[in-house]
């Protein structure tokens, strides 16, 4: 497949710097980020609202991912067919309505319902921003850089979201958390509307088929998943599951290949550096979706923690998450992505061996110090990495597929990572209603195991030396 250069956009606004446009785009990536952070500290607040068995609270999370991740492909071709400008600020309208229905919850299946409605929205507004931002800095080094941009800002919603999260929840209650993005919505939609060019779409059509079999097939395998830490692995519920998950993923493979414009190109899957950005990425999301869910149970419930103090206790991390994205660029740029992706994915293998060992002690303590800025350092260093492994290359019309394929695999990941993490710990935990959270952690390093072993072996890395001079 050849790879074009796109055209020079005709700017809608062009007295607007683009570092405004940039700032607009990056800060709904930091919103996302934001309330995803403050729901994990929220968790427990929740569960006990609404009387939440923990896979009840692993069914509200994982509603969100479900959607978030069955349809990000299908919100990176809507960005892509009807312009991204448009589209995102669609995505935000319904994202931040989605957030006034959770706060507005009055039930357990109210709140899920309305996760669902969120993770919908959170499925338009960042393949549709990633599109436009990929399109704003066309070059592979203009690209590193603002992937480096990207991932600090994203890092900054995580920040401010393990504090605000356990000030909100602590002090106003779990429904804060959903109220609390709303005004940084609305700024990130102003600045979009008014900065950013107004890039036209590419007419085509949609491939429905594709994005009904991918939905329901994720949606199958998490449920059915979820549903064997409660019930059991022979459970009808069970099986049902994730035979119709199973038989949905099959029928996407087969009616992508008879599409005549599929949702995912079969081609785009033949580059090595996608598949392995994708399939390291899909490891990063079940590890860092089922750690954000495990922490704040983890720190409340066995060291005594309240839920202000969980959030301070993950500043650190948080911190070292900005650090880790900031430095991606300029680690790339020293040795090449390819051989900075396994740097950071032992960072993050050491910091989850850390976790495990952490003595069972009240409160913080310097060995959880220790775990949580490993634990950042190769989140962010690591997420940043295998982005712009995917997206640099991409080329004109494809922005929003292939950004939209790598923001699909991470919340893919994490739906069915926390399922299958989530009832590991239960049923490792013999009673019901606990979690066995060494048995949560252990899994999460071997999943970061297998991703460092891949990058280690993956051919992308004989393509090293020629990214690296392509950067630079």
């Amino acid at each position: 497949m050849s790879i074009e250069t796109a055209p020079p956009p005709v700017l809608a606004r062009p007295r607007v710097a683009r570092g405004v446009a940039m700032a607009g785009l990056a800060g709904a990536m930091f919103l996302v980020i934001l309330d995803g952070t403050m729901v994990n500290l929220a968790g427990p607040a929740i569960r006990d609202g609404f009387g939440l068995s923990a896979a009840g609270l692993t069914a509200v999370a994982n509603s969100y991912l479900v959607a978030f991740a069955g349809l990000l492909l299908l919100g990176g071709r809507l960005a892509d067919v009807l312009g991204g400008r448009g589209v995102f600020l669609a995505g935000m309208a319904v994202y931040l309505a989605a957030c006034a229905f959770c706060a507005l919850a009055l039930s357990g299946p109210v709140l899920i319902a309305a996760r669902v409605a969120q993770g919908i929205g959170a499925a338009i507004v960042v393949p549709s921003a990633l599109a436009l931002v990929l399109a704003l800095y066309p070059s592979p080094a203009e690209r590193t850089r603002a992937m480096g941009i990207w991932g600090a800002i994203a890092a900054a919603g995580s920040l401010l979201g393990v504090f605000l999260g356990g000030t909100l929840t602590q002090l106003l209650g779990w429904e804060s958390v959903f109220w609390a993005p709303v005004p940084f919505g609305i700024v990130s939609a102003i600045a979009v509307w008014r900065s950013v060019p107004a890039f036209p779409g590419r007419p085509g059509p949609f491939d429905v088929a594709g994005a009904v079999t991918i939905t329901v097939g994720v949606s199958g395998l998490a449920l059915g998943m979820v549903s064997a830490a409660e019930t059991g692995w022979g459970a009808a519920t069970t099986v049902v599951s994730l035979a119709v998950g199973i038989a949905s993923l099959a029928a996407f493979v087969i009616a992508e290949q008879r599409s005549s414009h599929p949702l995912v190109p079969l081609t785009v899957l033949r580059r090595a550096p996608v598949v392995t950005a994708s399939s390291v990425m899909l490891l990063l999301g079940a590890t860092m979706t089922s750690l954000f869910f495990f922490l704040p149970l983890y720190q409340q419930e066995v060291l005594g923690m309240g839920a202000l103090e969980t959030g301070m206790a993950q500043i650190p991390m948080a911190a070292m998450t900005i650090v880790g994205s900031a430095a991606a660029p300029l680690l790339a740029q020293s040795i090449g992505s390819a051989r900075a992706l396994p740097v950071a994915l032992a960072l993050l293998l050491t910091g989850l061996l850390w976790l495990v060992l952490n003595p069972m002690t009240d409160g913080f303590s310097a060995h959880l110090l220790g775990a949580f800025l490993l634990l950042g350092a190769g989140l962010g260093l690591g997420i940043v990495t295998a982005t712009t492994i995917a997206v640099r290359d991409s080329g004109e019309g494809e922005s929003g597929l292939i950004s939209g394929l790598i923001n699909a695999v991470q919340p893919l990941g994490g739906a069915l990572g926390l399922a299958v993490l989530a009832g590991i710990a239960i049923g490792a935990a013999g009673t019901h209603g606990d979690v066995s959270f060494t048995a949560a952690f252990l899994g999460e390093a071997v999943l970061i195991l297998i991703a460092l072993t891949f990058s280690l072996i993956s051919p992308a890395r004989t393509r090293s030396s020629a990214v690296t001079a392509t950067m630079r």
